[in-house]
């Protein structure tokens, strides 16, 4: 994709961050939408369709970790890429941010050539997003790339895009163990630091949220996709 076919979405309640951002992201050719809170930044999401959310985390009101939440809510923004705004020394947990659905965090202040930069990394992980159309059939559930659906019998699931990912790269490898590094450089990337428990929870959503016991945990090594 031209940098003209791209929409990012910058959200945060300071009007000179998003002046900043804003300038040099259009500079670049990106098309650009703007809001000041959470309320405004998912009629904006869901107008506009961005390929890339850049969400402040500190915001009144609904705070960043609660947009991010209903974001990934919305089926049609499933293959968009989220990336926290925060602040050095801010007190928020990385984890926490992880679970409500976000990719990776930029630290601000920031470098224009250092947010941009940022920026065309995040990117390449959406058009690294699965084709359209392709449709995978498992024991007992089907898993649908276009649309980032889950269907179990007569139910369709939806899943944030972490768990979507991870359950994807599961199913990849069938019966084969997988480690945790193997895990967090394919799904999450391996400039993204994140915990153990990260990946506990996203595979507790996966198991609770569509009821399949395929996924097996392999203690002290990783998890294993169980096609048997």
């Amino acid at each position: 994709m031209e940098n003209n076919e791209i929409t990012i979405l910058l959200v945060d309640d300071e009007a000179d961050i998003l002046e900043f951002l804003g300038y040099n992201l259009e500079k670049e050719g990106y098309r650009v939408l703007k809001a000041k809170n959470g309320q405004k930044a998912l009629k904006l999401a869901r107008e506009g369709k961005p390929q890339l959310v850049i969400l402040d985390v500190m915001m009144p009101g609904m705070d960043g970790m609660e947009t991010c939440t209903k974001l990934r809510e919305i089926p049609e923004l499933a293959g968009t890429v989220i990336a926290f705004l925060s602040a050095r020394g801010e007190d928020y947990s990385q984890i926490a941010g992880f679970d409500a659905g976000a990719d990776d965090y930029i630290a601000k202040p920031i470098k224009p050539k250092l947010f941009l930069s940022r920026v065309q990394a995040l990117l390449r992980r959406y058009k690294e997003a699965p084709d359209n159309g392709s449709i995978i059939t498992l024991k007992g559930f089907t898993i649908d790339r276009d649309r980032y659906v889950v269907i179990v019998g007569e139910s369709e699931y939806t899943l944030v895009r972490k768990e979507f990912e991870l359950l994807q790269f599961l199913v990849s490898r069938p019966d084969k163990v997988v480690t945790r590094e193997e895990i967090f450089a394919n799904v999450w990337g391996e400039n993204v630091v994140v915990g153990d428990r990260t990946i506990d929870v996203h595979i507790r959503r996966i198991r609770e949220k569509l009821g399949i016991d395929s996924i097996k945990t392999i203690k002290g090594v990783g998890y294993k996709f169980d096609e048997s």
